[in-house]
C-alpha cells in the first residue's frame, strides 16, 4: 500500500534518473524532487525540504541549524554511501533516524581504482595523447598481474579490491584499524602497520572515509616511505592526500604515478597537478556506473522505510575503516 508521508528527494542524480523515480512514487504518494537540478545547500536546502517528514540526499550537507529548522523531519536516507557530510551527533539529539547501507556501490569503485592501475601501469593516457598529436610511439610500460598492492582501508571497497587483485596474482597487503583474519586467511591478504604496507607496496590504493583520524592519512612525510616507482591511487575521499606535497614528488620523479576520483576541492583547481603526464584524474565517478546508481537509490528508498535505523547506531557503528565508502 503507497504511504501518503511527504517525502523530498534532493539529490539531483536520484531526481533525474527515471526508474528510481517511478520505484519511489510505487510507494509514496507525495514526493518533490530536485526538478531544477540545482545544488541545494544553506537556506535553499531548509525551504526544499520543509513541510516534508522523509528525506533522501546525495552529497547535502546536514547541520545542527538545517535539522531546528525542520522538526517535522524524521528520516533521513542517504543516496550513496558516503556520510562525512551528515552530523549524525545533531541527528541522533533531534531523533531524526538515518537510512544508510554501507557498500552498495563497492564493485563500481573497485573496478575503477584497478582501471586507475592499469592505465598508469601501461601509460595509456600518454600513448592516447601522442596518437592525437600524430605520435606513432611504443611506450614500454608494466603489468599489474604479479605487484605488490597495499590498501588502506578494509572495508566494504577494500575487501572487493582484494579478491579483484588475487584474481591478477597481486600480493595484496592491508591496513585497517579493525582485524579481519578471517576474511585475510581466505583471500591470502597480509595485514600491516601503515608505515611497512608504504614501504612495501608498488601501488598504494585508499579506501577510508575521511575524518580528523584519517585527513592527510598519506601526508608529506608518509608519502616519502613510498618506493620512486609507486603509484598512489584515491577512489575513497578527497583530504586523505597531502596534494601539494604529492605533485612535487611527481614532479621530481620520487613518485611514478597517482591516479585520483577524489579531490581535497571539487573541482580540483590545481591545473599544475591536473596536466602533469603521471597524474590522472576523474571527476568523481567511483560511484557512477549503471549497477551502483541502481543499487544505491533502491538502498536510499530501503531507507525511508524499516530499514533506517536510530542515528545512535550508526554513529556507534560508523568509526571504523570498515565502513570505507
Amino acid at each position: 500500500m503507497k504511504s501518503n508521508v511527504p517525502i523530498a528527494v534532493a539529490s539531483r542524480s536520484f531526481s533525474r534518473h527515471p526508474q528510481l523515480r517511478a520505484e519511489l512514487l510505487e510507494e509514496y504518494f507525495s514526493v518533490r524532487f530536485n526538478d531544477d537540478g540545482v545544488a541545494l545547500e544553506g537556506t535553499a536546502l531548509i525551504e526544499f525540504a520543509r513541510g516534508r517528514e522523509k528525506l533522501i540526499i546525495g552529497l547535502e550537507r546536514v547541520n545542527e541549524a538545517f535539522l531546528a529548522a525542520l522538526p517535522k523531519l524524521r528520516v533521513i536516507s542517504k543516496y550513496g554511501v558516503g556520510t562525512d557530510m551528515l552530523d549524525r551527533e545533531a541527528m541522533v539529539r533531534r531523533g531524526v533516524h538515518l537510512g544508510w547501507t554501507g557498500g552498495v556501490n563497492r564493485r563500481s569503485v573497485a573496478e575503477l581504482a584497478i582501471a586507475l592501475m592499469l592505465s598508469l601501469l601501461r601509460k595509456i593516457p600518454q600513448a592516447y595523447a601522442d596518437m592525437r598529436a600524430g605520435i606513432w610511439k611504443n611506450r614500454k610500460g608494466k603489468e599489474l598481474s604479479g605487484r605488490t598492492v597495499g590498501i588502506v582501508g578494509c572495508g566494504h571497497v577494500g575487501k572487493e579490491l582484494a579478491v579483484l587483485l588475487r584474481a591478477f596474482g597481486c600480493r595484496v597487503f592491508a591496513h585497517d584499524i579493525l582485524d579481519f583474519p578471517e576474511f585475510y586467511a581466505a583471500h591470502q591478504v597480509e595485514p600491516l602497520a601503515l608505515e611497512p604496507l608504504l614501504q612495501r607496496s608498488e601501488i598504494v590504493s585508499l579506501h577510508v572515509p575521511l575524518d580528523d583520524s584519517t585527513r592527510n592519512i598519506l601526508n608529506a612525510e608518509r608519502l616519502a616511505l613510498l618506493p620512486s616507482e609507486g603509484l598512489v591511487i584515491n577512489t575513497a575521499r578527497g583530504g586523505l592526500v597531502d596534494e601539494a606535497a604529492l605533485k612535487q614528488m611527481l614532479k621530481e620523479g620520487r613518485l611514478a604515478g597517482a591516479g585520483f576520483d577524489v579531490f581535497t576541492d571539487e573541482p580540483p583547481q590545481d591545473e599544475e597537478l591536473l596536466q602533469l603526464p603521471n597524474f590522472l584524474g576523474t571527476p568523481h565517478i567511483g560511484g557512477s556506473s549503471q549497477e551502483a546508481i541502481l543499487s544505491m537509490g533502491r538502498a536510499a528508498i530501503n531507507g525511508l522505510g524499516e530499514n533506517a535505523l536510530p542515528s545512535v547506531e550508526r554513529v556507534d557503528g560508523d568509526k571504523t575503516c570498515n565502513t570505507t565508502t
